[in-house]
């Protein structure tokens, strides 16, 4: 399985993007948010970057294997938890998430059918069906500041809180930031004992009326200078 595509970025279409890696050239399928911020993971030489979700499309007559970039693995865990709604394969997902992951998310929590069924080919009964399948699930992915992107992985962790902080310096926030928003939460929250646990109370917190809203590198209290 591919896991990771690094290589010249050659063409831009509608929903895809052709890599040259050491002269083989990949199709990959992109969401609309990866087409447009692909050139910000540019090293140095002028490769991309790419995390994968690699699948085989089957047919009646054949197999068909098929690639999907993300920026990081963030992105790729949302889009794996999109698919598990009934009736929306990687390539319907693809299509669909034509929006910010976070404004997708704070939809999802709401209980927006009226945003989500904005969402290229998720019609009323998709958008409930969607609402139905993450609601509650999916609070850590409402923390991504998609104004900024990020290229660091997802450390391995010894524990349940250090992965929830990995999570959010993966989400830009700064560590002290990081380590105030989780010790605030547990504090608040007795009985914590997992990570998407831990990362759904956050950002139940960050959107609740008369919380302080937090901007690219806030937190939930005023950032201190």
């Amino acid at each position: 399985m591919i896991a990771r595509i690094t290589g010249k970025l050659v063409e831009k279409q509608d929903h895809s993007l052709i890599v040259n890696v050491h002269g083989i050239c990949y199709e990959i399928m992109v969401p609309a948010f990866v087409l447009a911020s692909v050139e910000e993971t540019q090293d140095v030489l002028g490769d991309v970057h790419l995390v994968i979700y690699h699948y085989m499309q089957i047919t009646p007559s054949s197999g068909v294997p098929t690639l999907i970039g993300f920026i990081n693995e963030i992105e790729r865990d949302f889009f794996l938890q999109f698919i598990k709604v009934s009736g929306i394969g990687p390539r319907a997902a693809v299509k669909a998430l034509n929006k910010p992951i976070s404004e997708i998310t704070r939809a999802i929590h709401a209980g927006d059918i009226e945003y989500l069924k904005t969402l290229p080919g998720i019609g009323v009964q998709k958008a409930k069906e969607v609402v139905a399948k993450l609601q509650g699930k999916i609070g850590r992915f409402g923390l991504i500041q998609d104004k900024e992107k990020v290229l660091a992985s997802v450390k391995e962790t010894s524990g349940w809180q250090e992965e929830a902080l990995d999570v959010l310096l993966q989400l830009q926030y700064k560590r002290h930031e990081a380590r105030e928003m989780i010790q605030k939460t547990l504090d608040r929250v007795k009985g914590i004992r997992s990570a998407e646990e831990l990362l759904n109370e956050i950002y139940n917190q960050k959107i609740r009326p008369g919380a302080p809203t937090a901007g690219a590198g806030v937190t939930l209290n005023e950032r201190r200078t």
